[in-house]
């Protein structure tokens, strides 16, 4: 396999997503100039799957809602378990900057996930920046992958051996800051990570924050404030566990197998492509996927984007071929 290229490219936005973005998404904007918690009411009342038409409908085997005491409090939890289960597991901490975002917003596409990769889809309510900081989230997630290693995870019927970590965005970058964590600690790592459009290191030099800035839902300019929300002061943006992308790529080898999505017209497109081309280099397994006619968030847009709903099913068939070994 040829080395994946530093950087990825744009060719024309879907049609029925730029469709979408014009009328029915044109209020929602992910770090924009208004106050972040309107973004949260906004998101939840847009992409909130109780209020997507048919949302609900969306076919799943069905949803269980729990919860485990972590190291900060109690952790919600959300499960999306398939129609028929494979005895994989996926934990997944979404995106919003690590700031905005709820599993509401997420369980639509995630049921498509979960029913394409036949792996149960936890999704992790996780506390959220600014009011919790770098790093109670990676502690929560931990918390969340060691309760499935265990016997909690034996009984409902989940293959120790068969746990993903994965996320959008923020998430993204936490899932990659979680391999590399666990990795160094010398504890039991995920079995594989699933990075959409990640957030491997802020984008402040790359093509794409350029020619992607404003219009395209995330809004790059915001991604400074979200990454002031998450990190403390005296914790520099390069740390290892916050910028993944940034560490050299001879400190990346040894991690989990990965599945890398991007796309063509999101300010984050470019340092998701270097982090897939570094892991590769580093001798990891990766699979890179791009979408170079969708926005960030596709995993949200769905209802609004066939083109959406099939790159989705996508990132469901990755997760299956990481859970199978492939």
């Amino acid at each position: 396999m040829s080395a994946y290229p530093t950087v990825g490219n744009r060719t024309t936005l879907a049609t029925g997503l730029g469709k979408a973005l014009k009328n029915e998404l044109k209020d929602l904007h992910l770090g924009a100039n208004e106050d972040f918690h309107a973004e949260r009411r906004k998101h939840t009342q847009i992409l909130g799957i109780h209020n997507i038409p048919g949302g609900l409908d969306t076919p799943i085997g069905g949803v269980e809602f729990t919860a485990i005491r972590g190291p900060h409090g109690v952790i919600p939890l959300r499960c999306l378990h398939p129609t028929n289960h494979n005895g994989g597991a996926l934990v997944y901490m979404h995106g919003g900057g690590y700031t905005v975002g709820s599993g509401d917003e997420f369980e639509r596409g995630l049921r498509i996930v979960a029913e394409e990769s036949n792996a149960q889809v936890w999704i992790v309510e996780y506390r959220l920046a600014p009011e919790w900081q770098y790093p109670t989230q990676l502690d929560e997630f931990e918390a969340v992958i060691e309760w499935l290693q265990g016997r909690d995870g034996e009984q409902r019927g989940v293959d120790p051996d068969k746990i993903v970590g994965g996320g959008d965005s923020a998430g993204g970058n936490m899932t990659a800051a979680l391999a590399l964590r666990l990795m160094d600690q010398g504890k039991k790592n995920m079995a594989g990570q699933l990075l959409l459009y990640p957030e491997a290191r802020v984008p402040f030099d790359t093509k794409a924050c350029d020619e992607n800035n404003s219009g395209y839902y995330l809004e790059a300019n915001g991604i400074f404030s979200f990454a002031d929300h998450y990190a403390p002061r005296g914790t520099p943006p390069s740390t290892r566990y916050i910028s993944p992308g940034m560490q050299p790529t001879e400190k990346l080898k040894g991690v989990p197998p990965s599945f890398v999505f991007t796309c063509g017209f999101d300010p984050l497109r470019d340092v998701g492509v270097e982090y897939a081309h570094k892991l590769q280099e580093a001798g990891n397994k990766v699979e890179w996927v791009h979408h170079p006619d969708l926005t960030h968030g596709f995993l949200q847009f769905g209802h609004w984007s066939s083109d959406c709903d099939e790159a989705t099913k996508g990132v469901g068939k990755g997760l299956k071929a990481i859970m199978e070994g492939n």
